[in-house]
């Protein structure tokens, strides 16, 4: 049995949400220094170069990447020979949460869903965070996070298809909703695909999907096709860097699957603006 002190991981969760709220991935940022190299519109070309200063000026000076940082997106994958000394788990994650957005200075988002008040002071500080867990073999503790803007959210969908709608009903679902969110999730974007499940698995997936590293291949020969056709489709919308009309209009399209009923076909599209922050924390 691996003893994992409470501590310890509040120490991370802070630390991992202050450097990510300032710094964006490698795998992001060569992403982004890829589009401005293929990059057609000269107009698109400036606001890629924008970008990728932006991303300098953060990380140079410790400002975050962007005003909406988010909300915290956790998925953790549990040992089951992990115990945790000194409290449980879920407070850990939430305590070093409120910790990071607190000490980094990053914007409190969290609030009442009717009032719309700030719940900083009566929940806590940008809480609850967003946890999704996971109980796996072994003695390791994987802690995968995310900032979730609301530009982005606010533009993914989820549907349940007939199964007969098939490969082909679902890439042209992935290319409606793209379509359909434009300039507003601030591309250009990380695409996250669930297929298959029941309603919310396809959902949940389609969010984990967005932490896959951008420039990897989908070990799916099919899924990986799949996301190879998006890409080509995606792009061919015009959107471009920040709905400004170019060839870049995504980074990436991450596609993850999952048994479904006979008679269903549940598919899920999240979406990622360019300042796509994740990490990952393992102990």
């Amino acid at each position: 049995m691996k003893e994992i002190q409470y501590k310890d991981i509040v120490q991370a969760i802070r630390d991992c949400i202050i450097y990510s709220g300032t710094n964006l991935p490698q795998d992001s940022y060569k992403a982004l220094q890829n589009a401005y190299e293929n990059e057609k519109s000269p107009v698109c070309k400036e606001v890629l170069k924008q970008l990728l200063e932006n991303a300098d000026i953060a990380s140079n000076e410790a400002r975050p990447l962007c005003q909406d940082t988010g909300l915290a997106v956790f998925f953790v994958k549990v040992g089951e020979d992990v115990k945790i000394k000194g409290g449980s788990l879920k407070k850990a994650i939430n305590e070093g949460t409120e910790k990071g957005y607190k000490d980094g200075y990053l914007r409190a988002s969290t609030c009442h869903w009717d009032t719309r008040a700030n719940l900083k002071d009566e929940v806590g500080y940008n809480l609850p965070a967003i946890i999704h867990f996971d109980l796996v073999e072994g003695d390791e503790l994987e802690i995968e996070y995310a900032a979730k803007g609301g530009g982005s959210e606010n533009v993914s969908r989820a549907t349940v298809f007939a199964p007969a709608k098939g490969r082909k009903g679902i890439v042209e679902y992935v290319k409606q909703v793209i379509s359909d969110a434009g300039p507003n999730p601030c591309p250009p974007l990380t695409v996250g695909v669930g297929i298959g499940g029941t309603f919310e698995k396809a959902v949940i997936s389609s969010k984990h999907a967005l932490f896959r590293e951008l420039g990897s291949v989908n070990p799916d020969p099919v899924l990986d096709s799949m996301e190879k056709e998006l890409m080509v489709e995606l792009n061919k919308l015009g959107i471009g860097a920040m709905g400004m009309g170019g060839t870049q209009t995504v980074l990436g399209v991450h596609i993850e699957k999952n048994p479904c009923h006979i008679a269903s076909l549940p598919v899920s599209v999240n979406v990622q603006c360019h300042s796509s922050r994740h990490t990952v924390i393992k102990f």
